[in-house]
């Protein structure tokens, strides 16, 4: 059985080697080779797709998340699940529809392989210690691997930041928020700088978004 690991933030993004330890080294990764926050589910149909050999169990893929698991499932079609994360940054609520973590996720479960998306919310200008990511990613896929998952559904977890000496968080399984992000921008001539606060946004009693800032880690299942 074939486990892939992908994410938007890069190959080389701390986040994905954290996810690579919380499932003991186990699983391929197919990622971006580079950067790619924010792309949602594009994909790339009209120019070759460069594809780097790592080593057996590394491919790095000049695209996108959504290509990346496109090519993952072509090279590995005994793939049986996909993992994507753990992202630098919340996945709340609409987030799906921007997020290229949550987009390698959908692709899998178009083609019939269930998945999860990981991301890490983030209380800047704290920074993520991976280590406790680690724990609780263990503790999260532990919990889901006795979960039912519908076809057509998956997973998409929000890991909450803790501060020192904050309570060990529960797993919430909630329903994700539909509130818009916060829309704000700076403008400068012709030139519009976007500085929405992301920890302003909407927190509606119940939601992911509200159980992840209140410090538990939200689950929702979403669907295709």
């Amino acid at each position: 059985m074939t486990i892939i690991l992908t994410n938007d933030d890069g190959i080389d993004a701390p986040g994905i080697r954290a996810l690579q330890q919380a499932i003991n080294g186990e699983g391929v990764i197919v990622a971006p080779k580079e950067h790619q926050s924010g792309c949602g589910h594009q994909v790339n149909t009209k120019k070759p797709i460069h594809v780097q050999c790592r080593s057996d169990r590394e491919y790095a893929v000049a695209s996108t998340p959504a290509d990346c698991t496109r090519i993952a499932l072509s090279i590995f079609p005994d793939t049986k699940y996909v993992i994507s994360g753990i992202n630098a940054g919340g996945n709340l609520g609409v987030d799906s529809y921007i997020s290229g973590t949550v987009a390698a996720v959908r692709e899998a479960v178009i083609h019939g392989i269930p998945g999860i998306a990981i991301s890490h919310y983030m209380k800047k200008p704290l920074a993520i210690d991976w280590e406790i990511a680690i724990q609780l990613t263990v503790t999260v896929l532990h919990k889901l691997q006795f979960q039912p998952l519908p076809p057509g559904t998956f997973w998409n977890v929000n890991l909450p930041h803790l501060e020192p000496g904050a309570p060990h968080p529960e797993l919430v399984f909630c329903k994700p928020s539909n509130s818009p992000l916060p829309i704000n921008y700076r403008v400068e001539g012709d030139k519009y700088y976007y500085q929405g606060d992301y920890s302003k946004r909407d927190r509606t009693p119940g939601t992911d978004v509200d159980i992840c800032f209140s410090g538990n880690i939200a689950i929702t299942q979403l669907r295709v």
